[in-house]
């Protein structure tokens, strides 16, 4: 079976935790800057929401990105006055787009039944 996995209508930035705390204080404030930044280019593409993991941010948008979208999000985040832009990494689109997830084997299968078997040394 295969599940949906990460899309190219996303864009990941690796940072550290405090960054993250930081920046995702005003989260919403910071969609409506990246649309407007957007916007301003003409994009068609605009920021939907942006979530944290431990290690990261993830920004999702409606429409795939392009490069030129991939970079105005980069310059907003490292230009934040509020977080340390030498601790963030570069801006990365996802590397896949969906993984095989492995359903119905049952768990008999890996029990292994103990032998009688005496060793000998």
């Amino acid at each position: 079976m295969m599940t949906k996995g990460p899309s190219r209508k996303q864009v990941i930035i690796p940072m550290v935790k405090d960054n993250i705390d930081k920046f995702m204080k005003n989260s919403s404030i910071h969609v409506t800057n990246l649309n407007r930044n957007l916007r301003n280019t003409k994009s068609e593409v605009l920021v939907d929401f942006i979530r944290s993991d431990p290690l990261e941010i993830t920004v999702v948008t409606n429409k795939v990105l392009l490069n030129s979208d991939l970079l105005i999000i980069k310059k907003y985040i490292k230009n934040l006055e509020n977080i340390d832009s030498t601790q963030v990494e570069t801006s990365q689109l996802p590397q896949s787009k969906s993984y095989l997830k492995i359903i119905g084997i049952l768990y008999s299968l890996f029990v292994y039944k103990t032998s009688s078997y005496t060793v000998i040394r």
